[in-house]
């Protein structure tokens, strides 16, 4: 058996739910759960480094600079409790620049917390998956999600990031070439960059997502909402790659996808060599 992850990254208060809904509908209507990394705080004047708001912030979305917690959108909370297949993960706190990049421990406790916190005055279960905005975390940060977390879900591991005490682990998990492993009494995974996304090419994309499937017994599907939405436009034939994906998944008798939070108890759906060099 074959498992899959499919991660949506960047769904937060102001997140249109009827998007959410067109991109996820078809999953749904064939029981095929799907994980959303929700920013407990978003901040809305968060600017990539060319100066242009985030693409999970464009028109109509963008505004005056403020927070907006999770907790204050009742829509959005209302549409997640109503669909049972989501799982939520932990996105970063307000999804500033690489704010967990931080080598600062204090600074990274308090987003953490702070996030945790937001979920819980919105009534839903404190995630036990984090995800950190651009995939980048510091030293310090990585000790206190493995405070915190039982799973973290990542793009790349970097041993100058890792605590000292996880590099014996690390080594072992290059010379094997595993994508995922465990340190820290935390999961880590790692996944093969973003298959779905518009800078791919659409002709192509599902072939790599089988390539991928094929190669590994675990993998983390990663796509973010907004960009089936850029410009004010939909993106119809990028949409239209994301449900011939979910026909796929459903149509593999190998293939089962699954729950981050599966995997953040003692046991879990994939067999634990996947995580342990044994």
């Amino acid at each position: 058996m074959n498992y899959v992850l499919i991660r949506d990254d960047d769904t937060h208060a102001l997140t249109p739910t009827d998007y959410l809904e067109r991109l996820y509908h078809p999953f749904h209507e064939r029981k095929l759960p799907v994980n959303l990394a929700v920013i407990p705080n978003v901040n809305t004047g968060v600017r990539r480094p060319c100066g242009r708001p985030e693409g999970f912030l464009e028109p109509p979305i963008a505004g005056p600079t403020r927070n907006v917690s999770v907790s204050d959108s009742p829509e959005l909370l209302s549409y997640l409790k109503s669909r049972p297949g989501y799982c939520l993960l932990h996105h970063g706190y307000e999804h500033a620049y690489f704010e967990f990049n931080t080598p600062d421990p204090w600074d990274a406790a308090r987003r953490l917390d702070e996030g945790k916190e937001h979920f819980r005055r919105a009534g839903l279960r404190a995630p036990g998956t984090f995800v950190a905005p651009y995939d980048k975390l510091s030293r310090a940060s990585m000790k206190e999600v493995s405070r915190r977390f039982r799973v973290l879900s990542t793009g790349w591991f970097e041993l100058g990031r890792l605590p000292v005490a996880w590099w014996p682990r690390y080594a072992f998990r290059k010379l094997f070439r595993k994508p995922h492993w465990q340190a820290g009494g935390l999961r880590l995974l790692s996944h093969p960059g973003c298959l779905l996304s518009f800078h791919r090419d659409y002709a192509t994309m599902l072939d790599s997502i089988k390539a991928a499937l094929d190669r590994t017994r675990l993998t983390v599907l990663v796509t973010h909402w907004w960009e089936y939405f850029r410009d004010q436009s939909v993106d119809q034939p990028f949409i239209d790659v994301l449900h011939r994906t979910a026909e796929y998944l459903a149509n593999r008798a190998d293939v089962r996808v699954l729950r981050f939070e599966e995997l953040e108890g003692e046991r879990t759906p994939v067999d634990e060599t996947e995580f342990a060099l044994r």
